[in-house]
């Protein structure tokens, strides 16, 4: 079985020799045994776990890259009235612990009506969509995990 010995973030997307498709939870990760649709087989096992992204590269023992790719999940895009209440918003989910993805102007979050409802009665406007879900890394201070990074940022 091929090794995972590092992660990049610039390199030929064409030239990868596979691909994983992860959702943002499978993303972030320390140990685990992965196959890429054209069956390549690899370990990944770092000291400590990492958060791979939409479009990262895995560099395995033999050279190659195996692209990772984020899968499809249903999201809420989020828009605001202006600046200070787009603030207004991400201070309510951040309160709440909510995983975020920060696209452009708007907001992304996982489905959820609770926090639907409470978001269009601040004055959010709501958009569904299904996209790869890339959250901010947590805090290291949040729910007692570590969200560092061992690996290049190229």
């Amino acid at each position: 079985m091929l090794r995972v010995l590092s992660i990049v973030t610039d390199y030929d997307r064409a030239a990868a020799r596979d691909r994983v498709v992860l959702d943002a939870d499978d993303r972030h990760r320390r140990r685990i045994v992965l196959t890429g649709e054209q069956g390549t087989q690899m370990l990944m096992d770092f000291a400590k776990p990492v958060n791979l992204r939409d479009g990262d590269g895995l560099v395995l023992d033999d050279g190659t890259i195996v692209e990772i790719k984020g899968s499809a999940e249903h999201l809420i895009e989020i828009e605001s009235p202006s600046e200070f209440e787009a603030v207004r918003l991400a201070w309510h989910l951040g309160n709440r612990h909510t995983d975020v993805q920060i696209v452009g102007n708007m907001i992304r979050m996982r489905r959820d009506h609770v926090l639907e409802d409470m978001l269009r009665g601040l004055g959010a406007r709501l958009t569904p969509l299904e996209a790869a879900f890339d959250p901010e890394p947590a805090s290291p201070h949040a729910h007692g995990h570590e969200h560092h990074h061992e690996h290049e940022h190229g």
